[in-house]
This record gives structure tokens, C-alpha cells and sequence, in this order.
């Protein structure tokens, strides 16, 4: 049954920002050395060869499903423009030792650590920061035509540092638009990357500044192992204003819930933010190859409107990892459904059911010691900093 267009109630106005080169990005050989050239029984590398884990399938089937369900007619698809970033906006963040380095691999190369690429990659990876300033351009436009923007890009970039890329990431989507709302508008900016993985590079990016609140919820040492420690609270004028959140392998929909709740959006509120930039991964879903957590598509919606509810500012975000076929459409279909604020979806997810009956779905009390000790280590003083600032 072709689903009816026309039945859908939309409050908030959403871009769909997607360009079809976004697929074409190659990010090299196979993820753990499996070159096909390097099978060598004599070393003992029986290790046969398969597709890369940051392939263009799950994001063009996320594409698919949006225009499948009906939802692509009710998406704002032209007000973004497309376009290649220039020298001066990518080293907004990056060295320009480190763009020359990887535009002089015209055949593809390698930009860090998992961080290949093919042919043309550099000129897509381009587009991806370019299209994200565009993006922030049009939510803070004298009188915008949209209320929050989702940006569908490949490569991601919440990994790449700003001398190397890292974690399938070559230059840092999100830390380079945050940098552009910074000095073309001085806003106030604050990043929530709920990816599996850390999001170093933006971290880095914003360690020292008190303009820029960065939050991470990650799995605990996954990747880049030993990143991302509680501990990790800013420097200078930032401190603070860095709050990671390492949740402990095999957490639930109750775990990420209660992180939010309690840590990430009562600092949102503290913070005072003008505009709301959003990482957003699909790998902690609950059978991602490259994590090891449990939530449903059905919890990141609800992330994504607690995110839009609690500060009500506008919005951005942009596609980070999440590596199942299956899973990382429905996901992002949540995540877009709650943009748009639509409070009932008809499309049904066929996994959520069985990993809502997983066990541990619900808080437990290790979990909940973990966040509140990060409350307290983090979240405490920073809410408290800028309630001071706002009372001054």
C-alpha cells in the first residue's frame, strides 16, 4: 500500500540537506587491513575481504525511506544550498599544512588514523562542510525560511583533528559550521554529539573557549580508546564548558534517557545558547557492528525532541557514523519525524520490539552511580557557571 501524502501534521519547518555526490565518497580499503592484496596464508592472514563499515548504503537508504514514507514531500530541499567549502572556511579549524596534504592526494590516500579515502573524496568532503555552513546561514538568515536543518553528509567528521583526520572523518563538519556561527553572527553554540564513539576532533576544537558548550555522550574507551574521560571538563576561559558523559558498554534506553535528564539538559538551559548544533550518530542502536549499546530508533526520536524542547533554539544537525543497513534508516526517520514534530509516525520499525525486550533496557544502579558522578564532576559547575554569568 502506497502511503497517503497528504495526511501528515507538520509543526516545524525542516530541511533535508542530501546531494547524491555525498554517496560517492570512497573511504578506502576495508576497515582492519583486509586489502584483498594483503591475504597471505603464510603470515597467517586468512582475513577474506568484505565492504567497508562507512559505506554509502545506510545513508542512502535513510534517503530512501524519508522519500518512501511520504516525508520527503514535507521536507524544505532547496532553501540549503549545495556547494564546496573554501580554503578559508575549512581552515576555520584545520591547518592548512594539513588541507594541502590531503588536496595533494588527487588518487586518494590516507588522512590519520581509519581515516582513507578514494579518488574525488576531497572535493566531496568539501562539500559536506561547505553544504553544513550553508545550512547554519539559512537557520540564522534575518528571517529564515526553515526552524532546523538535517544535513545528510558523507564523509563525517566529528573525529578529525585539525592536523589529521581519524575515525572515517577528513575535515570537521560540525566544529567548522559551530566556528562560522561564531565569528560571522556571534552566537553562542552549543554541540550535543550523541554518536557511540567520542567526538575528539570537536572537542579539541572548543577546549579553551567559553562561547562553545560541548557535550558528549559515548560509549566508555571504545574510539579513539582512552578518549573522552569525565575528566576532560575544558581549560581557560572553556572550563567547564567540555562535559563528556562515558557510558559503560551495553547501555539501554534507561542509561541514555537519564544522561540527558540529568546532565545534558539541564547545562543546554544553563548555557544560554543561540544556536543548537547536534552530531548525530546511529551507532549506539542495538546491533551496530562498531558498538556495543541498545538503543531503539523509537529513543533517538525521543533524544532529538528533548534536544529541540529544551532550548528551542534553531538547529542543526548533521550525520555522523551508524554502520547497520537495516537499523540507521529508522533511526534517522525519528530523528527527522521529531525535527518536523511529528508526534506519531506510521512507519513501524521491525527491530524495536525485540530490543525492547532486551534485558537491561531499563536504568541500572552501576549506570545511574556513572552519570551522577559525571553530575557532579561536570555538569554541577557548569550549570552553576553560567547561572553566575546570567545573574551578573
Amino acid at each position: 500500500m502506497i502511503p497517503n501524502r497528504d495526511d501528515l501534521r507538520v509543526s516545524r519547518r525542516t530541511a533535508f540537506v542530501c546531494d547524491e555526490r555525498f554517496f560517492w565518497h570512497h573511504a578506502g580499503v576495508p576497515v582492519c587491513g583486509c586489502d584483498p592484496a594483503d591475504l597471505d596464508p603464510d603470515r597467517g592472514n586468512y582475513f577474506q575481504s568484505s565492504r567497508h563499515f562507512e559505506n554509502a548504503e545506510t545513508k542512502r537508504r535513510l534517503r530512501n525511506l524519508v522519500d518512501a514514507c511520504g516525508l520527503l514531500d514535507y521536507l524544505d530541499t532547496t532553501t540549503v544550498r549545495r556547494r564546496e567549502a573554501t580554503d578559508e572556511e575549512l581552515t576555520l579549524f584545520h591547518s592548512l599544512s594539513y588541507v594541502e596534504t590531503v588536496r595533494s592526494m588527487t588518487a586518494g590516500g590516507d588522512a590519520g588514523d581509519f581515516a582513507q579515502f578514494g579518488r574525488g573524496s576531497f572535493n566531496i568532503a568539501r562539500l559536506a562542510v561547505g553544504s553544513g555552513i550553508e545550512a547554519v546561514d539559512a537557520l540564522l538568515a534575518s528571517d529564515p525560511q526553515i526552524d532546523n536543518a538535517y544535513v545528510l553528509c558523507r564523509p563525517p567528521g566529528h573525529h578529525a583533528e585539525r592536523d589529521r583526520g581519524m575515525g572515517f572523518c577528513i575535515f570537521n563538519n560540525v566544529a567548522i559550521a559551530a566556528r562560522h556561527a561564531q565569528l560571522h553572527y556571534g552566537k553562542r553554540v552549543a554541540i550535543v554529539d550523541f554518536d557511540v564513539h567520542h567526538g575528539n576532533g570537536t572537542q579539541q576544537a572548543f577546549y579553551d573557549d567559553d562561547q562553545v558548550l560541548f557535550l558528549s555522550i559515548h560509549e566508555d574507551s571504545l574510539y579513539p580508546q582512552g578518549s573522552g574521560p569525565s575528566s576532560d571538563r575544558g581549560e581557560g576561559k572553556g572550563m567547564f564548558d567540555t562535559i563528556n558523559v562515558p557510558l559503560p558498554a551495553g547501555s539501554g534506553v534507561g542509561a541514555y534517557k537519564y544522561s540527558f535528564e540529568k546532565i545534558i539538559l539541564p547545562a543546554l538551559k544553563a548555557f544560554n545558547a543561540d544556536l543548537l548544533i547536534v552530531s548525530c550518530g546511529f551507532d549506539a542502536s542495538f546491533s551496530d557492528p562498531l558498538g556495543h549499546m541498545m538503543l531503539t530508533s523509537e529513543c533517538f526520536g525521543e533524544i532529538a525532541t528533548m534536544l529541540l524542547e529544551s532550548i528551542r533554539v534553531p538547529s542543526c544537525f548533521f550525520h555522523e557514523g551508524g554502520y547497520s543497513e537495516e537499523l540507521v534508516p529508522f533511526c534517522g526517520l525519528r530523528v527527522i519525524e521529531s525535527m518536523c514534530g511529528i508526534e506519531a509516525s506510521r512507519v513501524v520499525d521491525p527491530g524495536d520490539e525485540e530490543a525492547n525486550g532486551y534485558g537491561y533496557q531499563n536504568l541500572q544502579s552501576w549506570q545511574k552511580g556513572i552519570v551522577d558522578d559525571v553530575y557532579n564532576l561536570c555538569a554541577k559547575p557548569c550549570i552553576e557557571k553560567h547561572t553566575l554569568e546570567k545573574s551578573s
